[in-house]
């Protein structure tokens, strides 16, 4: 399973990238984090110290490993075809939650569709990881819709994208299910998150009707987690957010053996 975590900024994109994470990990799935937002949390989301956390080289920052994966000799002539798995090897990182953990970092160029080296190294490793028996890749990707744009979260079988209730939330969520028909991605379904009871969950459930898009679960404002966020702490190990998020990879696990 290669499954993807999108949405507007706030929403809990890594919250819910973490403990999906760890379930898999649990669950005894081995199981690959990566931070794709241009701000890395995912790793603390997980259990690292911050300061451990800190000290991890993106990969799109790594100029030697780009340069050996990407040189041709050629001034502005990139290889594009180049293989990963020692990538992964390497550079992942175990967690205390479970899952080992790659940091991207961010692709700072110009325009939608960029090629330049680092974009292809962060794409390469995202669209030729093989996940076999037994084995997941959750992505926690950035804010908004430049990751689709780059094509960044190609490869992937499952894009969840999280709305709150509020229009804005709604209205990214049905550019990145267009964007992500496009690259092919086969399936994407809605998360309603930290959203208020009530009139929030309401909104939420009226966002997927209009868009006419899954909604697989719903995680209402939960204080613990919105507490370990603060704090810089891993996510709980337990409570109501937890156990939704348990049923929803039950409903996933399960679609995907069906």
């Amino acid at each position: 399973m290669k499954l993807a975590v999108s949405g507007k900024g706030g929403v809990g994109k890594t919250t819910l990238a973490a403990l999906i994470g760890r379930s898999l990990a649990r669950r005894g799935y081995a199981t690959l984090a990566i931070d794709a937002d241009p701000a890395p949390n995912l790793g603390v989301a997980l259990g690292l110290r911050p300061e451990v956390a800190d000290r991890i080289v993106p990969i799109g920052e790594d100029a030697d490993l780009i340069a050996s994966k990407t040189a041709t000799g050629y001034a502005g002539v990139y290889n594009l075809s180049f293989p990963v798995d020692d990538v992964v090897r390497s550079r992942a990182v175990p967690t205390p939650s479970g899952p080992d953990l790659l940091v991207m970092g961010t692709v700072r160029a110009a325009g939608g569709g960029c090629t330049c080296p680092s974009a292809a190294v962060i794409r390469a490793l995202i669209r030729r990881l093989v996940v076999g028996e037994r084995q997941a890749v959750v992505l926690d990707l950035e804010a908004g819709l430049e990751h689709l744009g780059r094509g960044t979260a190609a490869g992937v079988d499952l894009l969840l994208v999280l709305v709150d209730g509020s229009a804005a939330a709604c209205g990214i969520a049905g550019r990145i299910r267009s964007l992500a028909t496009e690259l092919g991605i086969p399936r994407v379904a809605l998360v309603g998150s930290r959203f208020e009871p009530g009139a929030g969950e309401a909104a939420v459930i009226a966002c997927a009707e209009r868009l006419k898009m899954p909604l697989v679960a719903l995680l209402p404002v939960d204080p613990a987690v919105a507490l370990a966020g603060r704090e810089g702490r891993a996510v709980p190990d337990d409570g109501p957010t937890v156990e939704r998020v348990e049923g929803l990879l039950d409903l996933l696990l399960g679609e995907a053996d069906a």
